[in-house]
């Protein structure tokens, strides 16, 4: 007790060194257990992009390229399914809902999505969360069209607004234009954090009406055009989709399902489950994973080293007070456990004033980062390998501790009163 009184009595002796030390500790701390929750954050936002979706069906190509265009809007089918196999596949008995999906067109940038009403009904995302709306209503309407929130809030669309789409673009401005068949904003989604918010929804028979007097790709002439008031919803067929989400009314159902449908001889098509090709391509991605908590440990190796430099800085002026302390009776066990008691102190104050910091901030930051970057802070603020890192710092500082000690303690009375020159 005298011992851990002397070593808070000499921090408090040395404010501003001990202050700067902690702050440094506490920097690197922060930042290891910051990168961490945001690895736990992003995993589970990506992981989560979508729900409650037992399949994801579209023509047969690979399973990482049909993951991504369909749920993160990146990359483009290779063929397309028809209509007959959907509807064929969606009146299967054990299928309890489907949700078809059809991709080409977009918009500013961003993609346009032809899909019905099963979207706004059954798309899950992050477990039970549901596609909602901020402002409007979902699109039914032959020339309805629905903004993702990221849409609405980088080109500053309201409800009401005409919206143009471009022909055959996904990304970047288009040339080609359905400006003849312009679009009405009826609604604008509420944030998802996912690729949902970077998308312009529109009805099935939306996408394929704008197509109608389109030739082989080619825009229709003058003598050729259909206006808008001359299509009507109901006599508009779908011929064919890009893909659809499936979901089973038994989860037994699922891998028996997914075998039929990739073996389908009416037509080349391919099954995924949702949940295993995304934690297959988290897997994937895991060198990031490794480098950010490489990058953070050498963070911390910063930190103990600037912790070590200032004790053995300070350890030159202190010489005069160890030799005093020896003189008075201490051993050089007592010189050496004050050291390190001091070194433990500025770790475990480095460690809590890091942790309290990094729980501030994401506090703040939360929704921020939701809604910007699809890194949801869901689970418990501290995990139990996070708190292993916490005191793994704590334990390393003090081994830090223990090299200042180890030359105090080597130190005797031969130095004399006063420190040398």
């Amino acid at each position: 007790m005298v011992i851990l009184r002397l070593a808070w009595a000499s921090l408090r002796n040395r404010r501003l060194t001990t202050g700067l030390t902690i702050l440094s500790i506490a920097l690197s701390v922060m930042l290891l257990l910051s990168v961490e929750r945001l690895r736990r954050g992003a995993e589970d936002g990506f992981t989560q992009a979508i729900s409650q979706t037992d399949l994801i069906v579209g023509a047969r190509s690979g399973p990482l390229n049909l993951l991504l265009y369909t749920v993160f809007n990146m990359g483009s089918a290779t063929a397309n399914v028809s209509w007959q196999s959907y509807e064929h596949w969606k009146n299967q008995p054990q299928v309890e809902w489907t949700i078809p999906y059809s991709l080409g067109d977009g918009h500013g940038g961003f993609r346009t999505v032809g899909t019905d009403a099963n979207f706004y009904e059954h798309y899950r995302y992050r477990g039970d969360r549901k596609v909602e709306m901020s402002e409007g209503v979902p699109a039914v309407g032959l020339w309805d069209v629905v903004l993702g929130a990221e849409v609405a809030r980088s080109l500053n669309y309201k409800l009401g607004q005409k919206v143009v789409i471009a022909h055959g673009v996904t990304s970047g401005r288009g040339i080609q234009m359905h400006d003849d068949k312009p679009f009405t904003v009826v609604g604008i989604m509420k944030p998802t954090g996912t690729a949902l918010d970077q998308s312009l929804y529109i009805t099935l028979e939306g996408m394929e009406a704008i197509h109608m007097d389109w030739k082989d790709g080619a825009a229709p002439t003058r003598e050729t055009a259909i206006g808008p008031d001359q299509i009507q919803k109901e006599a508009i067929k779908v011929d064919q989709i890009t893909s659809f989400f499936l979901r089973t009314k038994s989860r037994i159902e699922t891998l028996r399902l997914q075998r039929s449908i990739n073996t389908y001889e009416s037509e080349a098509m391919m099954a995924i489950i949702p949940g295993v090709a995304l934690a297959e391509l988290w897997h994937m991605m895991g060198y990031v994973e490794k480098s950010l908590k490489a990058i953070s440990w050498m963070v911390l190796a910063v930190g103990m080293t600037a912790m070590l430099i200032a004790l053995l800085s300070l350890l030159e002026q202190r010489r005069r007070e160890m030799a005093i302390l020896r003189a008075m009776g201490a051993g050089p066990g007592h010189v050496l456990s004050l050291l390190v008691l001091e070194a433990f102190l500025i770790s475990i104050l480095g460690a809590t004033l890091g942790t309290l910091v990094q729980l501030a901030g994401f506090l703040i930051l939360e929704k921020w980062l939701a809604q910007s970057f699809g890194v949801y802070l869901a689970g418990a603020a501290i995990t139990g390998p996070e708190f292993l890192f916490l005191l793994g710092a704590v334990f390393i500082g003090t081994l830090v501790g223990l090299i200042p000690a180890l030359r105090a303690f080597a130190l005797t009375l031969k130095d004399g009163l006063s420190p040398k020159s």
